[in-house]
């Protein structure tokens, strides 16, 4: 009967191959790439455009192996801050995980927001509000029932994405050829004005920001390797495919911007989510004569934005699960229902976005944006702590005997990948002020309150906890299914 009540309560491995294969991929193909991208061009040129995501691209690559290899050795929920933890120190464990919690929780309020914004393309004077909440309600749906109604939801969200950019990259070669939509620009948008290069570094380091917080969301991968059939074959497998298609997705789409749409062009400075008539897709789409264009592309951001809030409820109830059980969290998020399903943190997690939703339809927008900065850069420190663990997990699974060779996978070019790698993340991280260009001090708060935020946390548990360096030889290296319901 113990062991009975014991199997029921535990996360269930209700994820597949193919689900893992499209949380990653989905989590990082949004409003980044379909709006974002256009002021990337703009700024910093197709050139300087093309090296920010050419070199972020690395950045991620590097990031996601380590990832890779730690979650398949050690696949459990909450993983990187569970890694930290274990291979580094319990403090940063503790910043982390908090710290990613929040970030995934505003992500939802965030994805509410957009929502709004989306429906009123169509039903200008309809409540936006009701169609959002109802959004809630589906996302929280799909989390509540299981892991695998979570991954299908976002299997088919994401492949809608997946399918509309694989279209934009066919047309737009097509039109680069003139085989379609007249004459062939050739690279006349490649040499006009200052082109390639625009704007001098600063342009391109902003363009590295930005570049960076559309690929965020790759790490998700780690999370649900927690609740994924056979991870040791299927975490390898969808960090390789991801990767490569991520990244073909986005150096491709930047080519094909670049040689149809000149810099110059304002409509790609119209970056906000409420110019989404100006995505630089929709502007291709026009361009070759299809009048729905904007329609369309609205109705594929709406499905992006279902994804990414589905998967920001998933991310943030695992993190606080795996949080209670490290007792960094209250034991009550431990709570899981026959299903599986970590609930408690569901329904706070769902509660604390839908608070954070409601707080900008009160006019609460400037402590709203401010949340948004925390939230923000929340994702470059993850990236940065999971170099740093995974350096310090190799170390220990050396110094405890093992041979590297017998790692479930291996990521390349250790200990290059995570040094390159938290550097790299340091750099962006200490270079918002200057990205931003509100040189006040107001404008460095904003551009640093994430940072202050995580440091204050990391302190506060270091502080209270007395927690040290975890030792090489004591690191925990061992797994079973009981890490995820102790």
């Amino acid at each position: 009967m113990t062991e009975k009540k014991e199997e029921d309560q535990s996360l269930k491995r209700g994820l597949k191959t193919r689900h893992l294969n499209m949380i990653g991929l989905g989590g990082s193909i949004g409003t980044g790439l379909f709006v974002a991208l256009g002021y990337n061009i703009s700024a910093a040129g197709p050139g300087g455009a093309l090296l920010a995501y050419a070199v972020m691209g690395v950045l991620v690559y590097f990031m996601i192996t380590s990832l890779g290899e730690m979650s398949a050795e050690i696949p459990i929920s909450g993983s990187f801050s569970a890694y930290c933890t274990r291979f580094v120190d319990p403090a940063l464990g503790f910043a982390v995980g908090w710290n990613y919690w929040f970030s995934w929780a505003i992500c939802v309020a965030t994805e509410l927001l957009a929502g709004c914004i989306l429906i009123k393309f169509w039903l200008p004077d309809g409540n936006s509000v009701i169609w959002s909440v109802l959004f809630l309600v589906l996302i929280y749906l799909l989390n509540f029932f299981s892991s695998r109604t979570y991954g299908e939801g976002e299997f088919w969200f994401a492949s809608i994405k997946v399918f509309t950019v694989i279209v934009f990259l066919i047309v737009g070669v097509l039109m680069i050829l003139g085989i379609i939509g007249g004459t062939s620009p050739g690279f006349k948008n490649w040499t006009v004005g200052e082109a390639p290069f625009v704007g001098g570094s600063m342009a391109v380091l902003s363009a590295f920001l930005l570049a960076g917080f559309s690929f965020q969301g790759t790490e998700i991968i780690g999370i649900a390797a927690g609740e994924t059939e056979n991870p040791e074959k299927a975490v390898p497998k969808a960090v390789n495919r991801v990767f490569w298609r991520i990244l073909l997705f986005y150096f491709g789409a930047v080519a094909i911007i670049g040689f149809l749409i000149p810099y110059t062009d304002s409509n790609l400075l119209k970056t906000g989510i409420e110019n989404l008539v100006y995505s630089p897709f929709t502007l291709v789409f026009e361009r070759l004569g299809l009048a729905i264009a904007a329609s369309l592309m609205n109705a594929v951001i709406l499905t992006s934005v279902l994804s990414c809030g589905n998967a920001g409820l998933f991310t943030a109830t695992r993190m606080l699960y795996s949080l209670a059980l490290e007792n960094k969290a209250p034991k009550v998020f431990t709570h899981v229902n026959k299903r599986g399903v970590p609930i408690t943190a569901l329904n706070v997690t769902t509660l604390v976005g839908a608070l954070c939703f409601l707080a900008t339809q009160v006019g609460l927008n400037t402590a709203y944006s401010w949340l948004l900065n925390i939230a923000a850069l929340t994702g470059f420190i993850a990236w940065l702590a999971i170099s740093v663990s995974h350096y310090f997990f190799r170390r220990a699974y050396i110094a405890q005997g093992k041979k590297v060779e017998d790692l479930k996978y291996r990521a390349k070019l250790y200990p290059f990948g995570p040094i390159f790698s938290f550097i790299l993340c340091a750099c962006i991280i200490s270079g918002q002020y200057y990205a931003y260009g509100n040189y006040t001090l107001e404008g460095f708060m904003v551009a640093y309150i994430g940072l202050f935020v995580f440091i204050g946390c990391f302190a506060g548990y270091k502080i209270v906890k007395k927690t040290k360096m975890v030792k090489p030889l004591e690191a925990n290296l061992d797994y079973n299914d009981s890490d995820d319901h102790q």
